[in-house]
């Protein structure tokens, strides 16, 4: 937003550079600051900030535009102002070239540039690669001053979201699990027929790319054979990982396949063709990785485990093409899963970008990335995800998909193929508008220059033609691995997230190990945490299971929950300090009765050999949840939104940030609303004040347009469209005296229009004392709200003797259970 003084400053500060307080207003509206608007006559770029309402993009955007163009700072410059509005992108990077973000210097020191110059570029120019550098970082100040920005917009940039880079199949980055195990969708892609199939055939599709094998979905014996296996796993509920996958496709878990039975349809010796293809795929040794890192979870991708949003790049730059087309569905495929689960909102919650889509979604053939694709334009609006796609290739690209696209930014085009092209896509997305004709658009995309777009959007009145603005992020060209290396070793001003471990049980080492189960006295109940790793020894610590219902009525809670707490035990004078006991990330209905094979046991300690405490220690356990473990939840105190149970602390901030994004824009539209047929008429009445200012004195003509178009659009330009432009008042108000003439006529043309200027200036002042009041987004301080269980409400069901698995490495003990380490 744009405070009322600034406004009534803003010619100034438009040639001094709009720095500081007055950029942050424009963001509190959820105006993207992408460039200024440009004279399509004289192609001069003017004063007109072009800002693009954020919940546009709910309706999806594409960018196309030559090698040259200047679609990459586009794209950048559209990322940085989602993650400055607390909106987070999930990235495709084919080439490498979005890296670049994490690239950002709130100091704007040539000691900051310096490790990412071209050293050859400092030698083509004479220079040394640190007069290069100096030379960046002063070219960089000064062209944000001359876009309104500062090294204060980039700290708040940085403050705002976190950033990071994921190297699929490569350890140069973070490295994501992608084969480790084909998890099961949840229920929202379970219950629909639909959507289930899509995740499967898109995931099988992209697995046998990988081993090169171009399976029809309804011919290839391997897709349906591997379509099965996936759908009775998840059917189950199991995740089924690449030694499962191959061990199904050996030893399937069903007789049939439809009305033949498997060995007739897939006879065995095929199937073990198949099995070896994936094991020779799973083994290499140049594949390992991608068995390795975080799991491919899109909530992690857009949200740190704290709540702050995130602005995760997929950079594939370093895959072939099989392997690109593989992760790209997976990720498709995933973001679907993950969208599904959302609720239904009118604004952008998420902004898919994807760079270079060339060929993952064709005009002809059917690609696994292009289902999902599909599916994510004709449905992700319900659920607040924006999906952006860009390219410099427009006849590569299925148009008819691109039908439910709401918003086309057009630069340089490189054929007139790719132009006749465009153009026919425009006319068929004008429908409704006051549209130009093909002659209008030919003129304008035939004439635009580097930097300069073209943009059509649906919900504005007309096209608008707008140069892009300085990119906060240095633009170093493709980020190469190496760099990306560097990148994630904390070279780079980078925030590195360290996922912290769930609080477990610390190891009581005890007596010396026995090498054998201790033997038990009777009335001791033992439990066993299940492992799957060798040489484990067994450390004994008091299990207490405790049932816990929470309610409050002021709060809206009644939950109930089970909570496990193990401790270890001493054999001092006070043998359990319950304080010390932490919840075990095992549940209760996994506990085994037996212990694993090969194992050793620690020493008991000599209290844990006495029945007689156990019923002591399940008292104290129920006293000490009632009064220590209560139900914690946050409230926001700015929308007032509370916390569920069981929900983290990070998902509500995400969640609570969200909401105060649908009051902000429910509110903007509120005003729009309110203030819409105002504006109406004061903007016929200028259009009536043109044509008489045209009539009196024609050879102006040109000039006075201006001066009355730039009147009145300030923040009412931002609140109505019209190319979400906003200018200077004092500038179209001090303009018409310059452009009238002597004469009566002109005088008297000249009163009117500074009488109807005055009555936007006043509609602005009030339109602005509204919009100051919205406030922004929320996500500061969260209040926490802790809810007590009764004693009455706290029962113990199981105290028992439990034996938790640990294996040593490098003199040190490690938990060996699922769900010990983060």
């Amino acid at each position: 937003m744009l405070n009322a003084g600034s406004f009534k400053n803003s010619r100034r500060g438009l040639r001094r550079g709009l720095q500081g307080e007055a950029m942050q207003d424009y963001e509190k509206l959820g105006a993207f600051y992408l460039g200024k608007a440009v004279d399509g006559g004289t192609g001069a770029v003017t004063d007109e900030l072009l800002l693009y309402d954020s919940s546009d993009l709910t309706t999806h955007a594409v960018i196309i535009g030559m090698t040259g163009s200047g679609k990459t700072g586009l794209g950048l410059g559209l990322i940085e102002e989602a993650a400055m509005d607390g909106i987070p992108v999930l990235a495709v990077d084919p080439k490498g070239d979005l890296a670049n973000l994490l690239l950002t210097f709130p100091d704007l020191a040539p000691a900051d540039f310096r490790p990412w110059v071209d050293e050859s570029e400092a030698t083509r120019g004479g220079i040394t690669p640190d007069e290069l550098a100096a030379q960046k970082a002063a070219l960089w100040q000064k062209g944000l001053a001359d876009w309104g920005q500062s090294g204060e917009r980039i700290r708040t940039l940085r403050e705002k979201a976190d950033f990071a880079v994921y190297t699929p199949g490569s350890s140069a980055g973070r490295p994501i699990s992608v084969l480790k195990g084909f998890d099961a969708p949840p229920p929202e892609v379970m219950d629909d027929a639909d959507a289930l199939r899509e995740r499967v055939g898109g995931t099988v599709t992209g697995l046998l790319g990988l081993l090169g094998i171009d399976a029809d979905p309804l011919r290839s014996r391997e897709h349906v054979l591997l379509s099965t296996l996936l759908s009775h796993a998840w059917a189950e509920g199991r995740t089924l990982d690449m030694a499962g996958l191959i061990g199904g496709i050996q030893t399937p878990p069903f007789t049939q396949i439809g009305v033949m039975g498997v060995d007739a349809f897939y006879p065995p010796k095929d199937r073990f063709d198949l099995a070896m293809s994936l094991n020779n795929l799973l083994a290499s040794p140049g594949f390992a990785v991608w068995t390795q890192g975080e799991p491919l979870d899109v909530g992690r991708f857009l949200f740190t485990p704290e709540g702050k949003p995130r602005v995760s790049i997929m950079n594939i730059a370093h895959l072939n093409d099989s392997e690109r087309m593989f992760f790209v569905s997976m990720l498709l495929n995933a973001t679907l899963s993950w969208m599904r689960t959302q609720s239904g909102t009118s604004s952008l919650r998420a902004l898919l970008y994807m760079d270079e889509i060339a060929g993952f979604f064709p005009p002809n053939g059917n690609p696994p990335s292009k289902p999902p694709m599909l599916t994510l334009l004709k449905q992700a609006r319900a659920f607040g995800l924006g999906v952006t796609l860009a390219t410099q290739n427009p006849v590569d690209l299925d148009y008819k998909g691109l039908s439910n696209t709401g918003t086309w930014m057009i630069g340089r085009l490189q054929t007139d193929n790719d132009k006749a092209r465009v153009l026919e896509a425009l006319q068929g997305a004008s429908a409704g508008q006051e549209a130009m004709s093909k002659a209008e658009l030919d003129k304008l995309l035939s004439g635009l220059g580097k930097r300069v777009f073209l943009m059509h959007n649906i919900h504005d009145a007309r096209p608008t033609l707008f140069t892009t603005r300085w990119t906060m992020s240095y633009l170093a060209g493709p980020i190469t691995g190496s760099q990306i290396r560097k990148l994630a070793q904390g070279n780079a001003p980078r925030n590195a997230e360290v996922s912290a471990a769930p609080p477990t049980p610390t190891p009581a080492p005890g007596a010396a190990q026995t090498g054998s189960k201790p033997l038990l006295p009777p009335g001791i109940t033992e439990v066993y945490v299940p492992t799957s790793e060798t040489g484990v020894t067994y450390h004994p610590h008091l299990l207490a299971v405790a049932n816990v219902r929470y309610s409050n009525l002021k709060a809206r809670v009644e939950v109930s929950g089970t909570l496990p707490l193990a401790v270890e035990i001493s054999d001092g004078p006070i043998a359990v300090n319950w304080a010390d006991a932490a919840e075990l990330a095992v549940g209760p209905s996994t506990l085994e009765q037996t212990p694993a094979d090969g194992v050793t046991f620690a020493a008991l300690p000599a209290p844990l050999l006495d029945a007689k405490n156990y019923p002591k220690w399940s008292k104290e356990a129920a006293k000490y949840v009632a009064a220590s473990k209560p139900l914690t939840l946050w409230q926001d105190p700015a929308s007032g939104v509370m916390s569920s149970p069981g929900e983290t602390e990070g998902d509500f901030r995400a969640r609570a940030s969200h909401a105060g994004r649908e009051a902000r824009d429910a509110a903007v539209q509120k005003l729009r609303a309110k203030y819409a047929s105002k504006v109406s008429t004061l903007q016929t009445r200028l259009e009536r004040l043109q044509l008489k200012v045209g009539q009196q004195q024609a050879q102006a003509q040109q000039a006075q347009l201006q001066t009355a178009m730039s009147v009145g659009v300030g923040v009412l330009g931002a609140l109505f469209g019209g190319g979400r432009r906003t200018t200077a008042l004092r500038s179209g108000v001090s303009g018409v005296g310059r452009s009238m003439r002597e004469g009566q006529d002109v005088q008297a043309a000249q009163a009117e229009l500074m009488q109807v200027s005055q009555q936007l200036q006043d509609l602005q002042n009030q339109v602005q004392a509204e919009v100051d009041a919205l406030g922004g987004v929320s996500g500061g301080e969260l209040e926490r709200v802790e809810i007590r269980a009764k004693a009455a409400d706290v029962s113990i069901p199981l105290i028992a003797l439990a034996w938790l698995p640990f294996v040593s490495e490098n003199g040190a003990l490690r938990a060996a259970w699922a769900g010990a380490e983060g």
